[in-house]
């Protein structure tokens, strides 16, 4: 990520502690291996998939539905072709069934309006609406036959 884009997310109060502590770890290990830093790939960097796993881990252990006590693991599951999936571990503080899945819904909720602040989107498999459009479009532009 470049520092600007670094900067942006530090006005994210539950990151700013992460953020940089992780730059400190980040710059020590790189110039210990790689003081040649021209080429962005020659070291370690932060990333904004990363940036946004640790924010969610940030936002459940304040959350007052989620149980602190309990294991709380935000991890990366293998890329595929539907995207790189996340998994969300980790216990309500109340297991009355429908109270469960208002706590649920109300994080998914924020989550996904907050993934666009780390230059990140939500996978979805394209409906046959959006083939048709696209379609569509193509046409008016010339590029496609009818």
């Amino acid at each position: 990520m470049k520092p600007e884009e670094i900067d942006e997310l530090k006005k994210i109060k539950l990151l700013v502690p992460y953020i940089e502590q992780r730059q400190k770890e980040i710059e020590a290990y790189n110039q210990a291996f790689y003081p040649d830093r021209s080429m962005p790939v020659n070291g370690r960097n932060m990333t904004n998939a990363g940036l946004f796993r640790q924010y969610i881990n940030e936002y459940v252990r304040h959350h007052p539905g989620i149980r602190q006590d309990m294991t709380v693991m935000v991890r990366q599951l293998s890329p595929s072709e539907n995207g790189l999936p996340l998994e969300l571990y980790m216990f309500t503080s109340d297991t009355r069934w429908v109270i469960y899945e208002g706590i649920m819904s109300d994080i998914f909720d924020h989550l996904l309006s907050a993934i666009s602040y780390f230059n990140l989107e939500v996978f979805e498999v394209p409906a046959s609406d959006d083939i048709r459009e696209l379609v569509k479009h193509f046409q008016r532009e010339g590029k496609l036959g009818s």
